[in-house]
């Protein structure tokens, strides 16, 4: 079914916001209740972050395809499953609805709406892992996207979840995101300093994903090289199977 584009960012724009009040919020329970043990507050926060992936890919996936994320939506454009016209709204809409989405949590918790962030990101190692991060989480949604959106929602919210412990960034992997979380000075914080970088490194990752599935999933010609082959020639297995 087609929604119109006013929809389709509507959608957007909440599923970016719930996205990043789950980030912003679990950090911060996660942060509280753990008494300082940090390995436990990312646990909370992997895990509600993944949890709520889930759902909200499979909620609102039917409305927008659930991007939430205006590198995925540029990498499809790339690839030309998305109209580049619309990466500029989905963008929009996707980076305001992560701004609310932080600004709800901050009144949620009794905060500032406004806090920037003061928490260092960057060094080589960091962004490549924002470069990994989002590459994989490219690859994920295009080797799954064919499939039912159940399927997708699980996947993505599931190498979510694994991508914030086995990066070194602990999985960012959307500007949407990283913006929204440099107006929080918690433990899901960014320092507006270091959001650039951590976007181009998403957006190169981005591209490579896609690239690569592109470029794994092309269809090749199967050929069997026959005694002729010492000439220089080759068959063309359709030919020999008579297709």
């Amino acid at each position: 079914m087609n929604y119109s584009l006013t929809k389709r960012m509507a959608a957007e724009f909440a599923g970016t916001a719930a996205l990043v009040a789950t980030v912003v919020g679990s950090g911060i329970m996660g942060d509280k209740l753990s008494n300082g043990n940090v390995a436990v507050a990312l646990l909370a926060n992997s895990l509600a972050t993944g949890a709520v992936l889930f759902v909200l890919i499979a909620a609102l996936g039917e409305f927008s395809s659930a991007h939430y994320n205006p590198a995925v939506s540029l990498a499809m454009a790339v690839k030309g499953a998305f109209p580049m016209r619309e990466v500029l709204p989905y963008s929009v809409a996707q980076i305001t609805g992560g701004i609310a989405g932080t600004m709800i949590t901050q009144v949620m918790f009794g905060l500032p709406v406004v806090d920037w962030s003061n928490h260092a990101r960057n060094g080589v190692g960091t962004l490549v892992g924002e470069v990994v991060a989002t590459f994989g989480l490219l690859c994920v949604i295009e080797m799954c996207g064919k499939r039912k959106l159940e399927c997708v929602a699980a996947s993505v919210g599931l190498y979510v979840t694994a991508a914030i412990w086995f990066t070194s960034s602990t999985s960012f992997a959307n500007p949407a995101v990283t913006i929204a979380r440099s107006f929080t000075n918690t433990f899901a914080g960014i320092r507006p300093a270091d959001i650039l970088m951590f976007t181009a490194a998403q957006v190169i990752g981005a591209l490579a994903g896609v690239g690569f599935c592109g470029w794994l999933a092309r269809e090749e010609q199967p050929v069997v090289c026959m005694a002729a082959q010492r000439e220089g020639e080759c068959s063309d297995l359709r030919s020999i199977s008579g297709l």
